[in-house]
């Protein structure tokens, strides 16, 4: 491309989507397990409080390549999107790194796990399976790396702030109104984010760096308020796409997610719907090739799916809009569990705060007795064992935060204790039965205890105890999101793009531990998680 600046004014406003909604494509189909061609679940009927988990991430290379995390079975699976008679290759991932998202820039191979690890992979490239080693560069890993990571949450969650807790303080990276991003087809750009139409609208201003010369502003705006704004890429051919989310200001309408593509004159070309709902959360579900097509990572209880995103061409349209505007289902079906009553006495955010901080805090040193043993497979898993992944090779080293374990309950004091003696800690098999001689939590045991309860209330139970939030945007720090039945997620407030900041106990998201994240809202409003305020939680 000359170096001759590209000057584009794009322009979404009220672009409403009235056409039918756009086919989607089967790319490729993964079976669950450990095989050439098939990825890690844990799915299971067997209980309620079961959080369904898959691959974590998906990405694309240079060369068109789809890279899937498949971190149950510790490896990452690429293939070519074009070729569905290849098989996929492996990447076997080093022992040492546990991720949950995957960057991809260029050749290059990034990784979180509460770090950044940049790897590389070993012997011939035309193997079916390959090693992946960490390579030892002394230069920092640079902004569009960290952006990357930071779009869907891969950071550090920041302190809270002050004695109200009323909001989350994140660090510089976690602050999307500036966004460095490594395109495909015009290098590095920088989008600045600016919100208008009070939360409705969102203007970018995207500058390119170096031979670039992209300069570009595009308005965006949906019916109700934006969450989310992620500058994803520009492809080979100048088109352009952001991914945004409307979020409802009531609880009875349907969030949604969708990428929208600008032509390189400036023409919103149309959107590629993001389908979340009757899928298990991922951190990272969407991606765009070089090309300009948009794949999605859909992960069910039968299969994962590699789905190619339908376009909608939207000439003349008014405001973005779903394709098929639809009630809550789950908002409307949220009912108090009968039977069931609790009395319970005035608590304060900070302190619910304080509690939980308390279980994604602690260190505590993994004994050959707290670990156990090594080979205790889990039931209907493929390559699944006991352990938590965050324990595993951790025997004799200091590890942080209370292990995931379902069915568990505990306080910080009892779960001390039982270490202590030689209990066994963490269990994320959970199609075996609940285990008593085992210490930890689960999701739904996490949030009791950080809400002061000595009763371990299920995600079908916490509606006794809890009131549905009419608005999602008035979710303050202790409030929770709760899918009955599945899993529940402490709030601790919003970040500056407008995401929802949570801790949770969980055996994917969390590498089996108590941890911090970060979702767009949409990824579990869609999802049938309902936000909720416990009865006794003071303002």
């Amino acid at each position: 491309m000359s170096r001759a600046v590209l000057a584009l004014a794009i322009t979404l406003v009220f672009c409403q989507i009235t056409s039918a909604t756009a086919d989607d494509r089967l790319v490729r189909r993964f079976t669950s397990g450990d095989g050439p061609t098939a990825v890690g679940t844990s799915f299971s009927d067997a209980g309620e409080d079961q959080e369904e988990d898959g691959p974590q991430a998906i990405a694309t290379g240079e060369r068109g390549k789809v890279f899937v995390l498949d971190q149950i079975n510790s490896r990452i699976l690429t293939f070519d999107p074009k070729d569905t008679a290849a098989a996929p290759q492996a990447l076997a991932l080093p022992p040492d790194v546990r991720p949950t998202d995957l960057v991809v820039k260029g050749a290059d191979l990034y990784v979180w796990d509460g770090k950044v690890h940049a790897l590389q992979p070993l012997g011939p490239e035309s193997a079916p399976t390959r090693g992946l080693t960490e390579t030892r560069s002394a230069e920092p890993v640079d902004d569009t790396v960290m952006t990357a990571f930071a779009q869907v949450g891969s950071t550090d969650g920041g302190d809270l702030q002050g004695e109200t807790t009323r909001g989350v303080k994140t660090n510089r990276r976690n602050d999307l109104a500036r966004q460095t991003v490594s395109t495909h087809g015009r290098g590095t750009v920088v989008a600045s984010v600016t919100l208008t139409d009070r939360g409705a609208g969102a203007v970018l201003d995207i500058q390119g760096q170096g031979a670039s010369g992209v300069s570009a502003k595009i308005r965006l705006r949906v019916r109700d308020r934006l969450g989310t704004v992620a500058f994803l890429d520009i492809d080979k051919s100048g088109r352009m796409y952001v991914l945004a989310e409307n979020i409802p200001l009531s609880i009875r309408d349907t969030a949604f997610a969708f990428v929208a593509r600008f032509s390189p004159a400036g023409v919103l070309e149309g959107v590629h719907e993001v389908p979340l709902s009757s899928t298990t959360v991922s951190r990272r579900c969407v991606t765009v090739s070089a090309d300009g097509d948009v794949y999605f990572l859909k992960t069910l209880k039968t299969a994962v799916d590699i789905i190619g995103l339908g376009f909608r061409a939207t000439p003349n349209a008014k405001f973005v809009e779903a394709s098929r505007r639809q009630p809550n289902a789950a908002a409307l079906a949220w009912a108090d569990p009968k039977g069931i009553s609790m009395a319970v006495g005035p608590l304060t955010r900070q302190k619910v705060i304080q509690a939980a901080l308390s279980y994604e805090g602690i260190q505590w040193t993994v004994t050959p007795p707290v670990y156990g043993a090594d080979n205790e497979a889990c039931s209907g898993f493929s390559g699944r064992i006991r352990v938590p992944m965050y324990m595993i090779g951790k025997v004799g080293q200091t590890v942080r935060g209370v292990p995931y374990c379902w069915g568990c309950q505990g306080s910080i004091r009892q779960f001390v204790d039982r270490i202590q003696h030689g209990t066994l800690a963490g269990n994320v098999c959970t199609k075996d039965g609940v285990r008593t001689d085992v210490a930890g939590v689960d999701c739904s045991s996490f949030v009791s205890a950080a809400w002061g309860l000595s009763t371990h209330f299920s995600t079908a139970a916490i509606p006794a105890i809890a009131e549905q939030l009419a608005n999602p945007w008035d979710l303050q720090p202790g409030d929770a999101l709760d899918k009955p039945g599945s899993h529940v997620v402490l709030f601790l407030g919003f970040t500056p793009n407008r995401e929802a900041q949570v801790m949770e106990a969980s055996p994917g998201a969390c590498n089996g531990r108590v941890c911090r994240n970060i979702y767009p809202l949409s990824w579990l409003l869609s999802r049938g998680f309902i936000p909720v305020r416990y009865r006794a939680l003071m303002n």
